[in-house]
């Protein structure tokens, strides 16, 4: 499978350029204008790579690469930066950045870089599914199947489960999840997280199959196979 990137910057002329850039290199490449469409992106399918502007409207790159971290999202991510503070390269990578680029930069340079933190991520499966336990899903086909059977899963549903997969055993707080799944600036109703998490309690335990979604009282939701 080819990699997928997706470069979070404000600018447009930069995003333009890199994801021609990639894509010409062979691999996968989406663009987000800014960090709050950037976290949704990366909800809707794993990146082998994330490219992330620091500064930036709406979420900067700082705020993107905390959550990201906080979440257990071990994607590697290289930071680009206006700025060549040795500071910033620090915050950065204390905050648990792979890489950093100073712009203006090199287009060969953000290449080499590329190739080389592409180097050091995991291997993923060659059947392109996320699973665990009985359950798989494949995310470009938007199927779900638990011990054989076929789910039928609503769009938030299938996005919600999808979180969980990329983060198994890890306790994924409300707010990251509201965040994640319907955006931070959602209105709707308060209670919509239990509400989707009940109803896809209920279609992945019909049948008679075990609790995979589990209640962290307190904390959120974790996705673990106790018995």
């Amino acid at each position: 499978m080819r990699p997928y990137v997706v470069i979070i910057d404000d600018d447009e002329k930069i995003t333009s350029l890199l994801r021609r850039s990639l894509v010409f290199e062979g691999y996968k490449a989406a663009t987000a204008p800014n960090g709050r469409e950037g976290l949704k992106l990366l909800a809707e399918r794993e990146a082998d790579l994330i490219i992330l502007d620091v500064m930036m409207p709406e979420l900067d790159g700082w705020e993107v690469l905390r959550r990201l971290r906080e979440a257990g999202v071990a994607t590697p991510v290289l930071m680009l930066t206006a700025k060549d503070e040795v500071s910033d390269r620090v915050r950065g990578l204390d905050l648990g950045a792979d890489d950093y680029l100073v712009k203006p930069f090199a287009l060969e340079e953000f290449l080499a870089r590329v190739r080389a933190l592409l180097r050091r991520r995991p291997e993923r499966r060659e059947d392109g599914l996320l699973r665990f336990e009985d359950l798989a899903m494949d995310v470009e086909a938007r199927e779900v199947y638990r011990g054989g059977r076929r789910l039928e899963l609503t769009a938030k549903e299938f996005e919600l489960l999808h979180l969980f997969l990329q983060n198994p055993k890890r306790v994924l707080s409300r707010d990251f999840i509201m965040d994640r799944v319907w955006g931070y600036d959602y209105s709707g109703e308060s209670n919509v997280l239990e509400v989707y998490v009940a109803m896809l309690r209920q279609k992945l335990e019909e049948g008679g199959g075990k609790r995979l979604i589990h209640t962290v009282r307190g904390a959120g939701y974790i996705l673990r196979g106790d018995p």
